[in-house]
């Protein structure tokens, strides 16, 4: 059965395809839950309208990434955490790095963004890598210093 996405499925397509699926996946999930229509000849300028947009989102949303890969490409983030000796007291996570990325910089990322495999446990320089939409990907330097 032919349809028409209405919002991007992961591993399926994205808004404004037109696609090929089954007909039992059609009907129990995609045309029940809104996530897509039935494609008839008159689907066409629909979907190309949508495509459209989200070229266009897509084109906005990479261009705002670039700016704040920008912004944080080759500056640092200075973290301070109670420590003893070089072993942090708890641990700092993905949260506690994009509230100091807006306080120091005024870039505003969001935690999902942070690739952090686990919690930075440590005094010293960390490399932690950053993925933004529209598939901008760079490092990010958080020096963690010992705080009293």
């Amino acid at each position: 059965m032919k349809v028409l996405l209405r919002s991007d499925i992961d591993g399926v397509g994205k808004r404004g395809d037109i696609i090929e699926v089954s007909g039992g996946f059609a009907r129990n999930h995609l045309l029940p839950a809104g996530k897509a229509i039935v494609a008839s000849a008159g689907v066409e300028s629909q979907a190309a309208a949508m495509r459209t947009s989200r070229d266009l989102r897509d084109a906005r949303d990479r261009e705002s990434s670039e700016t704040v890969a920008r912004t944080l490409v080759g500056n640092s983030i200075t973290m301070p955490a109670r420590a003893k000796g070089e072993r942090l007291f708890g641990s700092v996570s993905a949260a506690d790095i994009v509230h100091k990325v807006e306080a120091q910089t005024g870039a505003v990322i969001d935690r999902k963004d942070l690739i952090l495999t686990e919690p930075i446990k440590t005094v010293g320089e960390h490399n932690v890598r950053v993925e933004l939409v529209g598939g901008v990907v760079f490092e990010l330097t958080v020096n963690v210093v010992a705080e009293g």
